[in-house]
């Protein structure tokens, strides 16, 4: 609880007058708001619908090259007070970065369609009536059982720099993740993510989870191999995913990155452009400003194959010579909304130019041998098929994807014209992904 003298609104602009009384040169003090819905559901049944409510503060300071973060989680005068003179006394006492870029000047103008957020219904039945539903619509189409979860959020963000920053943003989402079963090994899995209520579409979800099981019935053992391969939106984001986290200047001057001296150079086919847009009113990723109060903008990473630019805040910008790309992360700079510019290609027209290949539908356990070089693996779940002269000839198990991220994009043969929204705990930044058609893909036997 927060003492009666204080209102919530007020909590960020105080940390920031406190800190700098102690001595910090630079403050930056996040304030998140938020009432989130989760309900569970398993066997074709709701078992769990939870209410949270969250109030933490984010606070990071600087005393010129020294810093320090923390988060308050107890939200009194009093512990705030001694979190604030602790995180000081902390930032004194590390050892300094080699550099020193003051958080950005404001005050900043931003886009008003930004700083509110659609209405999302938090009502349980309402909630509990999109996830029948979606299982009314897996089982219709086949599936034996369905479960997942759907969670459904409305918060906001209030934040306070040193820079004359004050400003506070709406934002909501709801989304569905279902996972329809006809066995142990004939599962299909499909998402439905929306910033706004007439985006979301939890019966296409149960849907398409549904058919993915119903196909993927008496699954054989894969052959490994060097295969052509059509990645589902589910996979491809993911993939997507990589490209876009990795592009983040912090860890591509750590060396965590495959994207390391590579501006300006060829990382992918020239079907491939990857753009983050958190202008996007309505959508899940949209952001008005970054977590030092400067305004986001639609920024082209990959543009027809071509690296253009990393993911900045204003330290590795400074770092890099560079101007910010409103994308703090006060440490590491982040994307926010990843979109893949669309093919022109219909699901069908991709499966036609594979003569003798593989489908995958989903994956989790994406792991890097070598962030630098990019090798990686990851495990196909649900539905997988080989694929035999343009048509599903069979359901495949028992394969693992170990490969190299820059060599799949440099396959990349072409790409759908549909596009999902996906995020699940495998894909963490919302991405609007199609299929992808990719020239070779390595396979060997899955481990598990």
């Amino acid at each position: 609880m927060v003492a009666h003298k204080m209102r919530l609104s007020e909590i960020p602009s105080y940390v920031v007058d406190l800190a700098k009384k102690l001595g910090a040169t630079d403050v930056a003090a996040k304030l998140v708001e938020a009432q989130r819905i989760m309900i569970r559901f398993s066997n074709n049944e709701v078992t769990v619908s939870k209410v949270f409510l969250e109030n933490s503060v984010d606070v990071f300071v600087m005393i010129e090259k020294h810093r320090a973060a923390t988060t308050i989680n107890t939200l009194s005068i009093k512990n705030i007070r001694r979190s604030v003179e602790n995180i000081v006394r902390t930032a004194k006492s590390t050892p300094p970065a080699d550099i020193y870029a003051p958080l950005p000047q404001g005050p900043f103008t931003y886009n008003l369609d930004l700083m509110r957020a659609p209405k999302i219904p938090l009502e349980p039945d309402t909630l509990i009536g999109y996830v029948e539903s979606a299982i009314k619509s897996s089982l219709e189409v086949g599936a034996e059982r369905a479960a997942g979860t759907l969670n459904a959020s409305r918060s906001k963000i209030t934040l306070a720099t040193s820079g004359d920053v004050y400003a506070s943003q709406e934002l909501a989402g709801i989304e569905i993740s279902i996972r329809a079963f006809v066995s142990e090994f004939a599962t299909g899995h499909a998402v439905s993510v929306a910033g706004k209520l007439e985006d979301f579409n939890p019966e296409e979800a149960g849907r398409t989870a549904g058919e993915i099981a119903k196909a993927a019935s008496n699954p054989k053992p894969g052959e490994p191999g060097e295969y052509m391969a059509l990645l589902g939106p589910m996979v491809f984001a993911d993939i997507v995913n990589q490209v876009g986290s990795l592009s983040s200047a912090f860890l591509v001057d750590a060396g965590q990155s495959f994207l390391v001296d590579k501006i300006g150079s060829e990382v992918a086919s020239r079907k491939f452009t990857l753009i983050d847009d958190p202008t996007l009113a309505g959508t899940l990723g949209a952001r008005a400003f970054d977590d030092e109060g400067v305004p986001t903008k639609r920024k082209i990473i990959v543009e027809n194959g071509i690296l253009k630019t990393y993911l900045h805040n204003s330290m590795t910008a400074k770092k890099f010579g560079v101007e910010t790309t409103g994308n703090a992360g006060i440490i590491v700079p982040y994307p926010w909304n990843l979109i893949v510019e669309p093919g022109d290609k219909s699901f069908e027209d991709l499966l036609a130019e594979i003569d003798d290949g593989i489908y995958v539908t989903n994956d989790w356990y994406l792991r890097y041998q070598n962030y630098r070089t990019g090798d990686f693996s990851t495990i196909p779940r649900d539905g997988m098929f080989r694929i035999k002269h343009g048509e599903i000839a069979e359901s495949i198990r028992d394969l693992r994807i170990s490969d190299n991220m820059l060599r799949i994009l440099n396959n990349i043969v072409d790409l759908s014209e549909s596009r999902v929204w996906v995020r699940w705990w495998e894909v963490e930044i919302p991405t609007l992904a199609p299929y992808a058609l990719i020239g070779k893909l390595n396979f060997t036997k899955s481990r598990m």
